[in-house]
């Protein structure tokens, strides 16, 4: 049993039953390595000491180490108790003693744990429980027996221990049994009565804190340097010898230190450590402590690519599926049941275009068409039926919830269902049998809608065409192609007559990248300019368009809960703008002042803009939850089933989705700009490009949208110029991770 007893004032750990000292060889480690151990569970600390390589010799004074350990503890105890005795001075009891004064001289409380002579060879542990006259308690001891002892039997009441339980008192014994040495203890203990010391338990406890925390910084600090070490020597590395990433996950506490930094340059610190940790290892690299500093060192050292998408961190957008998801998508694929087949109308007569982007990874949509006996022309739309896997509520839906829509970025796709789900079932492929959900149209002389229907379907696409290729075959005029004619002719009645509904044109020239090997030091950009008046694009538009307002139709005579979009834009005069060159200009200045679109999920309501009495999004369910929330509506009322989702079940999800959209619109506005300028930083700097005066910002500085980019810009611009105004500008300075574009105009002589 552990005891400590008062000696010459002071206090000493003793074993009862301690072997002469001059008995015991030890070997010691030395102070700056020993370690301590605390016991959390009943509030006590105890320094535990560990042999190591020093010897301790026969009749010999005590190894350096020993010496060492008690230079130490007495440094670090005549400081505890200068503060002390500094403290001591201000804080007094209410009666004016030194609290100091007032812990030594603690009277007897029930609860306290004290140590007592039962007789002349006995020391036990007991708790106080009550006092038993005027001066004597009963306590209960370690052996379970309750007695009456006297003030002058206590010889050391247990400090920081307060209503202690009676029952713990055999597990405390081993808690402090465990955690302490009594030889090592005894050896210190000596060595410090020889110095003539007092120290107390709890002064000794002050001073392990104090050595205990020294340690932790010194092992810190000896951490921080073999890490900065690592550092500099993954910077001195050539770019094709840099350390992979993976490499700085092998070990808990280097993974620590660069998620500090990558956290840093995000500015999505966790917490005030990993914002310290961060800051400590740009102060020790000799760096500013900002967030471009942390940026920079983390590409120097080939964590980070050089072109490194800084926004796709920092908004936390999901680019993998776990393989919980991939296994649940891999199985609805292998199951070939289909709840619609009895009720798919058979349409694989038709010829099929697909006409979407170069590099369009999910195809949602096909087009057919023809012209009927008396002259007017029916249309199909036929949609992509991903319904046909998925069901509402199942794991795979939750997870395309949770993601609100496919990410498109110029250096790669992030669909929103697993790709091998999204590209292999659900898009739609040519010449092979395609579930599908056709919208067919038959339109009147001047374009409105005169019969519709909305069935499920098996299609076969015939052509699968870019807009480029389509264009061209529009332009051919082939009488094989008669079809891709009519929906042509289609197209162009349908934009009459919505402009007559009082439609207003917002098309414009669109830059699209698409970066190869982003991870590369320069990789290769591809940029073109995508112009929305287009044949081929107005051709697809309006057909996007035609069959969203059928399903709103659809949905509002059957009473079907729809995220039915509108935009009210009855406070614009388009004739105000009539003087501005169609596109870019006059585009920009209508949607300058366009209201915001709204979403009700009862009824339709009016989009002004598409000059419709109603529209739903429908068109692209492998990419779109809204659309595919559609689907899910659409597709069980044509079952005869109760749609899945009320209308406020329906506002509740398209809450959620809607606030992800924006967030990934963000990116791809900041990623298809950052790349747009890295292209422009590479060009040659005399090369000059055609850009339209937009609007004036301040005195002579104008918003431009530079032509061959598709990109706004600013610049200043000469006297005389005026909105729509072509200039020539040049390219200044062009840095992509700072968003810097600085343009000037080229003056004509």
């Amino acid at each position: 049993m552990m005891a400590v007893r008062a000696v010459n004032g002071g206090s000493l750990f003793r074993t009862a039953a301690s072997p002469p000292l001059l008995t015991f060889g030890c070997r010691f480690r030395q102070f700056s390595s020993l370690p301590f151990r605390r016991n959390t569970e009943l509030g006590l600390r105890f320094p535990f000491f560990c042999c190591g390589n020093q010897f301790l010799g026969y009749g010999g004074g005590l190894s350096r180490s020993v010496h060492s350990l008690v230079d130490c503890v007495m440094e670090e105890l005549t400081a505890w108790r200068s503060r002390r005795r500094i403290r001591a001075t201000v804080k007094l009891t209410t009666s004016g003693e030194l609290l100091e004064d007032k812990l030594v001289n603690q009277e007897i409380e029930k609860g306290l744990l004290l140590e007592f002579k039962k007789d002349s060879d006995r020391v036990l542990l007991g708790v106080a429980q009550r006092p038993d006259g005027k001066k004597n308690w009963m306590v209960y001891d370690q052996n379970g027996v309750t007695s009456s002892i006297r003030p002058q039997q206590i010889t050391y009441i247990v400090p920081g221990v307060e209503n202690f339980d009676h029952a713990e008192i055999s597990k405390f014994l081993q808690k402090a049994q465990e955690n302490l040495d009594p030889t090592l203890l005894e050896i210190a203990w000596v060595e410090l009565l020889e110095k003539n010391a007092s120290v107390t338990a709890e002064e000794l406890a002050e001073v392990e804190e104090l050595l205990h925390k020294k340690l932790a910084k010194d092992a810190a600090e000896k951490e921080l340097q073999d890490f900065v070490q690592l550092i500099v020597s993954a910077k001195a590395k050539p770019a094709l010898a840099k350390p992979p990433k993976s490499s700085w996950m092998v070990d808990e506490k280097i993974q620590y230190k660069i998620e500090s930094l990558e956290a840093y340059a995000i500015d999505a610190c966790k917490s005030d450590e990993q914002r310290k940790t961060a800051g400590m290892i740009l102060k020790a690299m000799g760096l500013t402590k900002t967030a471009s500093s942390a940026l920079n060192l983390l590409i120097n050292i080939g964590y980070f690519p050089v072109h490194v998408n800084l926004d796709l961190l920092k908004l936390n957008i999901l680019t993998d599926h776990s393989d919980e998801i991939i296994a649940a998508a891999e199985s609805l694929l292998s199951d070939s049941s289909d709840s619609d087949e009895m009720n798919r109308e058979d349409l694989t007569h038709l010829k099929v275009y697909a006409i979407d982007v170069d590099e369009a990874d999910e195809l949602d949509d096909a087009l057919s068409a023809t012209k009927l006996q008396d002259g007017r022309m029916k249309i199909w739309i036929h949609v992509a039926d991903p319904a046909r896997y998925v069901e509402p509520g199942s794991m795979v839906d939750r997870e395309a919830l949770r993601r609100g829509t496919s990410v498109f970025l110029p250096t790669g796709t992030y669909p929103m269902f697993p790709e091998k789900l999204a590209m292999e079932g659900m898009s739609l492929k040519q010449g092979e049998l395609c579930n599908a959900v056709s919208v067919s149209v038959i339109l009147h002389s001047d374009g409105s809608i005169a019969e519709y229907s909305v069935q499920n379907s098996i299609i076969k696409p015939t052509y699968m065409l870019t807009y480029e290729s389509a264009t061209e075959l529009l332009h051919l005029n082939l009488e094989e192609e008669a079809e891709l004619k009519i929906l042509s002719e289609a197209a162009a009645l349908r934009l009459k007559w919505r402009r007559q509904q009082g439609a207003i044109d917002t098309s414009t020239l669109e830059a699209c990248i698409k970066v190869v090997n982003p991870e590369d030091l320069e990789p290769s950009i591809n940029l073109y300019v995508e112009n929305q008046a287009d044949p081929a694009m107005r051709l697809v538009s309006e057909m996007m368009i035609l069959c969203g307002e059928v399903v709103a139709t659809f949905g509002s005579c059957n009473n079907i809960p729809l995220p039915y979009r509108g935009q009210p834009q009855s406070n614009i005069d388009v004739s105000a703008y009539s003087h501005l060159p169609e596109g870019p200009v006059r585009s920009s200045a209508i949607v300058r002042i366009m209201r915001a679109a709204e979403i009700d999920f009862r009824k339709p309501i009016r989009h002004g803009v598409l000059g419709l009495p109603g529209y739903v999004q429908f068109t692209s369910p492998i990419r779109r939850y809204l659309d595919l929330l559609a689907h899910y509506q659409v597709k069980a009322f044509l079952k005869g089933e109760t749609p899945p989702f009320s209308a406020g079940q329906l506002e509740g999800m398209a809450s959620i989705v809607n606030m992800q959209v924006r967030v990934v619109r963000k990116l791809s506005a900041s990623s298809l700009r950052y790349w747009i300028i890295e292209f422009l930083r590479r060009q040659p700097r005399e090369k000059k490009y055609r850009a339209l005066i937009l609007r004036f910002i301040k005195d002579r500085i104008a918003a431009l949208f530079v032509v061959e980019v598709g990109l706004q810009a600013s610049a200043w611009v000469s006297i005389g110029s005026q909105v729509g105004d072509e200039v020539e500008v040049q390219v200044e300075e062009a840095h992509p991770r700072d968003d810097v574009l600085y343009l000037k105009e080229v003056l004509r002589n």
